[in-house]
């Protein structure tokens, strides 16, 4: 019995003991964990200490920023005013500078086209056939010989317009070169030598001579800018030339020089004279080729529109 009861003491003493250290365990956890939670309730303060100081300063520079922006704004609102105005001035003397530019040049140009006319015969694109005048005191600006092998053997020297003569050698060169020998008769023929060749035209066939030959002061070739031209074979003004090769290759191509045929098939003024070729320049002779027109048939005031151009 004796053995019995100091078993239960001791059982006792120990569930005494592990009580105590529970206890003691539990006390020890107690602290350690309110020593914890102030630590973070010290935490938490200093943390809403800090966020409702970074929030003050927020508000402040957001406060200061908003300021700011609308200060900039207005003066961005100003200096856009201030540049559409400047805009709109700029835009009002470019304007008034582009006008004037365009005055100067329309100005320059019309300076330009009337000095340009100012050393061009007037009478270049007149229809001299019975129709204008041309009197015994007129040459033409500039004349030059015409090189030699350019004309028919047998022909006195011939002259031709200094302006034009680039023209017609390029033709005849151009036509050689497709295998037509085309040659000069008679270019330029004064008031005096129309006058000589009229007369002997006369006395042979009489007033007929009317058909073929013009009186002086109505011929193309007082221009200077006509000509009469037939290949080697023909050798002469016959009617027969407009039967060659040479013929046709003048009418596929003389435009392309400035010429033009002045008496086709026809025509109210002259028999049919397919050796008479007229310098009017490329212009023109394109614009009537294109148009199958002839030189007569046109209106003064339009062919005369192209005298500027004689030369290009």
């Amino acid at each position: 019995m004796e053995s019995s009861g100091s078993k239960l003491r001791l059982i006792t003493i120990i569930i005494m003991v592990l009580l105590v250290g529970l206890a003691s365990y539990l006390v020890v956890q107690n602290r350690l964990q309110t020593v914890k939670i102030n630590m973070l309730l010290e935490e938490r303060n200093f943390f809403l200490l800090e966020t409702a100081s970074s929030t003050k300063t927020y508000l402040r520079e957001q406060e200061q920023a908003s300021s700011t922006i609308a200060t900039l704004t207005q003066q961005l609102a100003f200096v856009t005013e201030e540049l559409e105005v400047l805009a709109s001035d700029y835009r009002k003397e470019k304007d008034k500078n582009d006008d004037f530019e365009d005055q100067i040049r329309a100005i320059s140009g019309t300076v330009g086209v009337l000095d340009k006319l100012s050393k061009t015969d007037k009478e270049l694109l007149q229809k001299y056939s019975k129709t204008y005048f041309l009197n015994e005191n007129f040459i033409p600006m500039k004349l030059r010989e015409i090189n030699s092998r350019y004309i028919l053997p047998g022909k006195k020297d011939q002259y031709f317009h200094g302006d034009a003569i680039k023209f017609l050698t390029n033709m005849l060169d151009d036509a050689k070169e497709d295998g037509h020998d085309i040659k000069i008769i008679s270019a330029y023929r004064s008031f005096d030598e129309q006058v000589q060749l009229k007369g002997q035209f006369s006395q042979t066939y009489g007033s007929g001579a009317n058909t073929f030959s013009a009186d002086q002061g109505y011929s193309e070739h007082q221009l200077g800018t006509a000509v009469d031209i037939v290949d080697v074979a023909t050798g002469a003004t016959s009617q027969s030339f407009a039967q060659t090769k040479a013929y046709k290759w003048l009418m596929d191509n003389a435009y392309k020089y400035g010429f033009i045929l002045s008496y086709p098939e026809g025509n109210n003024f002259y028999i049919f004279e397919p050796w008479h070729w007229r310098f009017v320049g490329r212009d023109l002779a394109r614009d009537l080729h294109r148009q199958k027109a002839t030189f007569y048939e046109w209106d003064q005031r339009k062919i005369d529109e192209y005298l500027i151009s004689i030369f290009d």
